[in-house]
């Protein structure tokens, strides 16, 4: 990777994570040093998280991690409930193709659980939808909702950090989403992926 991608990765991945918390002041001095490399390619990934939502730059200062509002954490669970509802009935003829991919996300989100890595448990939860809508075979909603993905782990991760009852119950889910791809109906795995939205939405609005 370039140093602008490095720098990028390290950033986002850090936010996702939850250990850089909304409304944390990052500067490119700081940022520059901890990765160890010049403040230029620091700036270009500032810039690429500036457009995708994650920061807020103010010139000559420095970047604000952008803390979700009500009203944008309502339309990120709307927006995801429309695309992976659609999502879900349209790769059920391919479900038979996403099922290992499901299965091996699953076994990750199962070994994070156990060893208590809520930042591994969320990526793997995230790829785990990720398959699904990527099955659907729309490359344009899938990158939508990949944008929709990473603000919504924004919105989630200090829920689950440190909460085994809210991990357990979305570790369940998801083990119930495979089992009806594989011995289901379409009708209950649509279902289920819409009501399996709406626990997220349960974990957003207690926040």
């Amino acid at each position: 990777m370039s140093a602008s991608d490095t720098a990028y990765e390290h950033v986002k991945g850090a936010i996702l994570a939850g250990d850089i918390p909304p409304n944390t002041f990052l500067t490119e001095g700081q940022l520059a040093e901890e990765i160890g490399i010049s403040r230029t390619p620091v700036r270009e990934a500032l810039l690429r998280l500036q457009a995708e939502g994650m920061v807020e730059l103010f010139p000559k200062k420095g970047a604000l991690v952008t803390a979700p509002t009500p009203q944008e954490t309502r339309e990120v669970f709307e927006a995801r409930a429309l695309i992976e509802e659609w999502a879900a009935g349209q790769m059920w003829t391919r479900r038979a193709e996403a099922v290992p991919a499901l299965r091996q996300q699953l076994d990750r989100m199962a070994a994070a659980f156990k060893a208590d890595d809520v930042s591994t448990f969320s990526a793997a939860d995230r790829a785990f939808h990720e398959v699904i809508v990527e099955a659907a075979g729309n490359s344009v909603i899938t990158r939508q909702y990949c944008h929709l993905r990473d603000r919504q782990i924004v919105i989630v991760a200090g829920n689950l950090r440190g909460d085994k009852a809210r991990m357990t119950n979305s570790l369940r889910q998801h083990r119930e989403l495979l089992k009806l791809l594989e011995a289901g109906t379409r009708a209950q795995f649509v279902h289920a992926c819409r009501e399996h939205v709406n626990y997220a939405v349960g974990l957003a609005v207690t926040r």
